[in-house]
């Protein structure tokens, strides 16, 4: 199955994640990735984590075979991201600490999440995947 992808930025985020949310129960797997900005001079992310993590993060859930939705989140630049009251940060539902973090949303709630330094590992993504199922 084809792997359903919606973009937000730091001011779309409220809008496209309640979209998300309302066709969440169509999907059999749903997952939000957020990730730093991509610098326009290098078309990469500024956080080198981010840059490793995201190919095998796409791997993983395009090699599902079950409906999979996700949500790439982007946390802003890094000075808006470094802000300790950065709305993501704070927000109840989803404390993020670094980026990038994989979380499994499932049923209105977090469910597991991978963060910054474990996100590229293969067999942990594995293991987010296998137990959503």
């Amino acid at each position: 199955m084809p792997l359903k992808i919606a973009d937000a930025t730091l001011s779309t985020f409220n809008a496209v994640f309640e979209k998300f949310k309302s066709e969440a129960p169509n999907n059999k797997s749903n997952f939000i990735l957020f990730l730093a900005d991509i610098e326009p001079s290098t078309n990469l992310s500024w956080c080198p984590d981010c840059v490793r993590a995201e190919p095998v993060i796409y791997k993983k859930l395009e090699s599902s075979s079950d409906d999979v939705a996700l949500l790439r989140a982007y946390v802003g630049d890094r000075p808006t991201w470094r802000n300790p009251h950065h709305p993501l940060r704070v927000d109840s539902k989803f404390k993020l600490k670094g980026v990038p973090t994989l979380v499994v949303w499932e049923n209105g709630e977090v469910k597991g999440r991978l963060e910054d330094h474990e996100a590229h590992i293969e067999r942990k993504i594995d293991e987010l995947l296998n137990a959503n199922k």
